[in-house]
Protein backbone atom coordinates (compact mmCIF):
# COMPACT_ATOMS: atom_id res chain seq x y z
CA UNK A 1 0.00 0.00 0.00
CA UNK A 2 1.28 3.48 -0.90
CA UNK A 3 -0.26 6.68 0.44
CA UNK A 4 0.87 10.31 0.27
CA UNK A 5 1.68 12.31 3.39
CA UNK A 6 2.93 15.90 3.04
CA UNK A 7 3.62 15.31 -0.67
CA UNK A 8 5.82 12.29 0.08
CA UNK A 9 4.99 8.67 -0.71
CA UNK A 10 4.67 6.34 2.26
CA UNK A 11 4.83 2.57 1.97
CA UNK A 12 3.06 0.18 4.32
CA UNK A 13 2.85 -3.56 3.81
CA UNK A 14 -0.72 -4.78 4.38
CA UNK A 15 -0.17 -8.48 3.60
CA UNK A 16 -2.08 -7.87 0.37
CA UNK A 17 -5.39 -7.58 2.21
CA UNK A 18 -6.09 -3.85 2.38
CA UNK A 19 -7.98 -2.26 5.28
CA UNK A 20 -11.46 -3.36 6.35
CA UNK A 21 -13.23 -1.00 8.76
CA UNK A 22 -14.85 -3.90 10.59
CA UNK A 23 -11.48 -5.18 11.85
CA UNK A 24 -8.97 -3.89 14.37
CA UNK A 25 -5.68 -2.81 12.79
CA UNK A 26 -2.28 -3.94 14.03
CA UNK A 27 0.41 -1.41 13.10
CA UNK A 28 4.00 -2.66 13.24
CA UNK A 29 6.79 -0.13 13.83
CA UNK A 30 10.35 -1.11 12.91
CA UNK A 31 13.58 -0.21 14.69
CA UNK A 32 16.51 2.05 13.81
CA UNK A 33 17.68 1.93 10.20
CA UNK A 34 15.31 -0.91 9.32
CA UNK A 35 12.08 -1.33 7.34
CA UNK A 36 8.81 -3.26 7.16
CA UNK A 37 10.75 -6.34 6.07
CA UNK A 38 11.62 -7.28 9.66
CA UNK A 39 7.91 -7.94 10.33
CA UNK A 40 7.40 -10.29 7.38
CA UNK A 41 7.05 -13.41 9.54
CA UNK A 42 4.56 -11.63 11.79
CA UNK A 43 2.22 -9.62 9.58
CA UNK A 44 0.94 -12.56 7.54
CA UNK A 45 0.24 -14.52 10.73
CA UNK A 46 -2.00 -11.79 12.14
CA UNK A 47 -3.63 -11.12 8.79
CA UNK A 48 -4.75 -14.74 8.90
CA UNK A 49 -6.17 -14.16 12.40
CA UNK A 50 -8.73 -11.62 11.17
CA UNK A 51 -6.78 -8.42 11.79
CA UNK A 52 -5.85 -5.64 9.42
CA UNK A 53 -2.05 -5.37 9.40
CA UNK A 54 0.20 -2.48 8.43
CA UNK A 55 3.99 -2.62 8.57
CA UNK A 56 4.97 0.97 7.95
CA UNK A 57 8.24 2.21 6.45
CA UNK A 58 9.19 5.43 8.21
CA UNK A 59 10.22 8.38 6.02
CA UNK A 60 13.50 7.61 4.27
CA UNK A 61 13.29 3.91 5.16
CA UNK A 62 12.48 0.98 2.91
CA UNK A 63 10.10 2.13 0.18
CA UNK A 64 9.04 5.45 1.78
CA UNK A 65 10.40 8.75 0.52
CA UNK A 66 12.77 10.70 2.77
CA UNK A 67 14.24 12.46 4.46
CA UNK A 68 14.31 10.61 7.77
CA UNK A 69 12.69 12.39 10.72
CA UNK A 70 15.16 13.44 13.39
CA UNK A 71 13.15 13.07 16.60
CA UNK A 72 10.76 10.61 18.19
CA UNK A 73 8.27 13.44 18.69
CA UNK A 74 8.24 14.25 14.97
CA UNK A 75 7.72 10.59 14.11
CA UNK A 76 4.75 10.38 16.49
CA UNK A 77 3.18 13.42 14.81
CA UNK A 78 3.84 11.89 11.39
CA UNK A 79 2.20 8.62 12.44
CA UNK A 80 -0.92 10.55 13.41
CA UNK A 81 -1.03 12.02 9.90
CA UNK A 82 -0.78 8.50 8.43
CA UNK A 83 -3.54 7.14 10.65
CA UNK A 84 -5.78 10.13 9.95
CA UNK A 85 -5.27 9.72 6.20
CA UNK A 86 -6.29 6.06 6.46
CA UNK A 87 -9.11 6.85 8.92
CA UNK A 88 -7.78 4.25 11.36
CA UNK A 89 -9.23 3.73 14.82
CA UNK A 90 -9.01 0.79 17.22
CA UNK A 91 -5.29 0.60 16.53
CA UNK A 92 -3.02 -1.98 18.14
CA UNK A 93 0.52 -0.60 18.05
CA UNK A 94 3.38 -3.12 18.03
CA UNK A 95 6.78 -1.44 18.26
CA UNK A 96 10.26 -2.89 18.28
CA UNK A 97 13.29 -1.05 19.71
CA UNK A 98 13.05 2.53 18.38
CA UNK A 99 9.49 1.62 17.43
CA UNK A 100 8.75 1.26 21.15
CA UNK A 101 9.70 4.89 21.71
CA UNK A 102 7.49 5.93 18.79
CA UNK A 103 4.55 3.91 20.14
CA UNK A 104 5.17 5.38 23.58
CA UNK A 105 5.21 8.99 22.41
CA UNK A 106 2.24 8.38 20.11
CA UNK A 107 0.24 6.99 23.03
CA UNK A 108 1.09 10.11 25.04
CA UNK A 109 -0.10 12.51 22.35
CA UNK A 110 -2.85 10.67 20.49
CA UNK A 111 -4.26 7.97 22.75
CA UNK A 112 -7.82 8.25 21.41
CA UNK A 113 -7.03 6.07 18.38
CA UNK A 114 -5.30 3.37 20.44
CA UNK A 115 -6.83 0.12 21.64
CA UNK A 116 -3.76 -1.83 22.80
CA UNK A 117 0.05 -1.57 22.74
CA UNK A 118 2.77 -4.23 22.52
CA UNK A 119 6.36 -3.23 23.20
CA UNK A 120 8.97 -5.67 21.83
CA UNK A 121 12.60 -5.38 22.93
CA UNK A 122 12.35 -1.80 24.13
CA UNK A 123 12.70 0.61 27.01
CA UNK A 124 11.40 4.06 27.91
CA UNK A 125 14.93 5.46 27.50
CA UNK A 126 17.29 4.20 24.82
CA UNK A 127 20.66 5.93 25.12
CA UNK A 128 23.01 5.03 22.29
CA UNK A 129 26.77 4.64 22.72
CA UNK A 130 28.59 7.62 21.21
CA UNK A 131 30.96 5.31 19.30
CA UNK A 132 28.01 3.80 17.44
CA UNK A 133 26.55 7.23 16.67
CA UNK A 134 29.93 8.48 15.40
CA UNK A 135 30.45 5.44 13.17
CA UNK A 136 26.95 5.74 11.73
CA UNK A 137 27.28 9.49 11.16
CA UNK A 138 30.44 8.80 9.15
CA UNK A 139 28.64 6.19 7.01
CA UNK A 140 30.99 3.52 8.36
CA UNK A 141 29.78 -0.06 7.86
CA UNK A 142 31.31 -0.95 11.22
CA UNK A 143 28.20 0.66 12.72
CA UNK A 144 26.10 -2.15 11.28
CA UNK A 145 28.58 -4.76 12.50
CA UNK A 146 28.40 -3.30 16.00
CA UNK A 147 24.61 -3.39 15.89
CA UNK A 148 24.71 -7.03 14.88
CA UNK A 149 27.15 -7.83 17.67
CA UNK A 150 24.87 -6.21 20.23
CA UNK A 151 21.59 -7.03 18.53
CA UNK A 152 21.55 -10.81 18.34
CA UNK A 153 22.10 -13.62 20.76
CA UNK A 154 25.62 -14.94 20.15
CA UNK A 155 25.65 -17.61 17.48
CA UNK A 156 22.70 -16.93 15.18
CA UNK A 157 23.04 -18.19 11.63
CA UNK A 158 20.80 -16.85 8.87
CA UNK A 159 19.77 -18.70 5.74
CA UNK A 160 20.54 -16.36 2.85
CA UNK A 161 22.45 -13.91 5.06
CA UNK A 162 21.63 -11.56 7.90
CA UNK A 163 18.36 -9.70 7.12
CA UNK A 164 19.49 -6.50 8.85
CA UNK A 165 22.64 -6.32 6.73
CA UNK A 166 20.45 -6.68 3.65
CA UNK A 167 18.38 -3.63 4.68
CA UNK A 168 21.25 -1.34 5.74
CA UNK A 169 23.67 -1.66 2.84
CA UNK A 170 25.22 1.60 1.67
CA UNK A 171 27.15 4.39 3.42
CA UNK A 172 24.19 6.63 2.60
CA UNK A 173 21.79 4.22 4.36
CA UNK A 174 24.06 4.40 7.40
CA UNK A 175 24.68 8.16 7.56
CA UNK A 176 21.30 9.49 6.39
CA UNK A 177 18.98 6.91 7.95
CA UNK A 178 20.59 4.86 10.70
CA UNK A 179 22.53 7.75 12.25
CA UNK A 180 19.45 9.99 12.28
CA UNK A 181 17.46 7.24 14.00
CA UNK A 182 20.12 6.56 16.62
CA UNK A 183 20.37 10.24 17.50
CA UNK A 184 16.57 10.44 17.78
CA UNK A 185 16.59 7.51 20.22
CA UNK A 186 19.44 8.98 22.22
CA UNK A 187 17.70 12.35 22.56
CA UNK A 188 14.25 11.13 23.60
CA UNK A 189 13.45 12.21 27.18
CA UNK A 190 9.67 11.89 27.62
CA UNK A 191 9.54 8.12 28.09
CA UNK A 192 8.93 7.93 31.82
CA UNK A 193 6.04 10.41 31.81
CA UNK A 194 4.55 8.82 28.69
CA UNK A 195 4.74 5.30 30.17
CA UNK A 196 3.00 6.38 33.38
CA UNK A 197 0.18 7.92 31.31
CA UNK A 198 -0.68 4.75 29.33
CA UNK A 199 -4.24 3.68 30.07
CA UNK A 200 -4.90 0.89 27.56
CA UNK A 201 -4.03 -2.84 27.73
CA UNK A 202 -0.28 -3.14 27.30
CA UNK A 203 2.15 -6.02 26.83
CA UNK A 204 5.94 -6.15 27.04
CA UNK A 205 7.93 -8.84 25.25
CA UNK A 206 11.53 -8.89 26.38
CA UNK A 207 14.54 -10.90 25.22
CA UNK A 208 16.38 -12.67 28.00
CA UNK A 209 19.75 -11.99 26.33
CA UNK A 210 18.99 -8.56 24.84
CA UNK A 211 22.10 -6.34 24.95
CA UNK A 212 20.60 -3.26 23.27
CA UNK A 213 17.53 -2.89 25.49
CA UNK A 214 18.56 -5.16 28.33
CA UNK A 215 16.18 -7.17 30.46
CA UNK A 216 16.60 -4.94 33.51
CA UNK A 217 15.66 -1.78 31.60
CA UNK A 218 12.74 -3.59 29.98
CA UNK A 219 11.41 -4.62 33.39
CA UNK A 220 11.73 -1.05 34.68
CA UNK A 221 9.77 0.10 31.63
CA UNK A 222 7.01 -2.44 32.34
CA UNK A 223 6.85 -1.38 35.99
CA UNK A 224 5.91 2.15 34.90
CA UNK A 225 2.79 0.96 33.05
CA UNK A 226 -0.08 0.03 35.32
CA UNK A 227 -1.73 -3.38 34.88
CA UNK A 228 0.64 -4.37 32.05
CA UNK A 229 1.63 -7.91 31.05
CA UNK A 230 5.27 -9.00 30.61
CA UNK A 231 6.63 -12.05 28.83
CA UNK A 232 10.34 -12.89 28.71
CA UNK A 233 11.58 -14.97 25.78
CA UNK A 234 14.40 -17.30 26.79
CA UNK A 235 17.49 -17.40 24.60
CA UNK A 236 16.55 -14.34 22.56
CA UNK A 237 18.58 -11.23 21.92
CA UNK A 238 17.25 -7.89 20.68
CA UNK A 239 15.84 -8.97 17.30
CA UNK A 240 13.03 -10.98 18.86
CA UNK A 241 10.70 -10.92 15.84
CA UNK A 242 13.41 -12.61 13.77
CA UNK A 243 15.13 -14.77 16.40
CA UNK A 244 11.95 -16.06 18.06
CA UNK A 245 9.20 -15.09 15.62
CA UNK A 246 6.86 -18.02 16.28
CA UNK A 247 6.97 -17.76 20.07
CA UNK A 248 6.61 -13.98 20.00
CA UNK A 249 3.58 -13.91 17.75
CA UNK A 250 1.78 -16.67 19.70
CA UNK A 251 2.24 -14.71 22.94
CA UNK A 252 0.99 -11.51 21.31
CA UNK A 253 -2.07 -13.40 20.02
CA UNK A 254 -2.77 -14.75 23.52
CA UNK A 255 -2.64 -11.21 24.88
CA UNK A 256 -4.93 -9.83 22.17
CA UNK A 257 -7.43 -12.66 22.60
CA UNK A 258 -7.49 -12.22 26.38
CA UNK A 259 -8.36 -8.55 26.09
CA UNK A 260 -10.83 -9.20 23.27
CA UNK A 261 -12.84 -11.28 25.75
CA UNK A 262 -12.51 -8.77 28.60
CA UNK A 263 -13.33 -5.73 26.46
Amino acid sequence: MIITIQNKSVYASDAGQGIQNSKDTIVFLHGSGLSHIVWSLTEQFFSNKNYNVLSIDLPGHGNSEGPSLDSIEKIADWLEKVFAELNLNNIILVGHSQGCLEALEYSFKYKNRLKKIVFVGGSYRMPVHKDLINLASDGNSDAVKLMMKWGYEGSKKFIGGNPVEKIIQSPRDISEILAVDLIACNNYQNGSDAAKAINCPTMFILGELDKMANLESGKKFADLVKNSTTYIISGSGHMIMIEKAFEMREKILEFLNKWKIIL
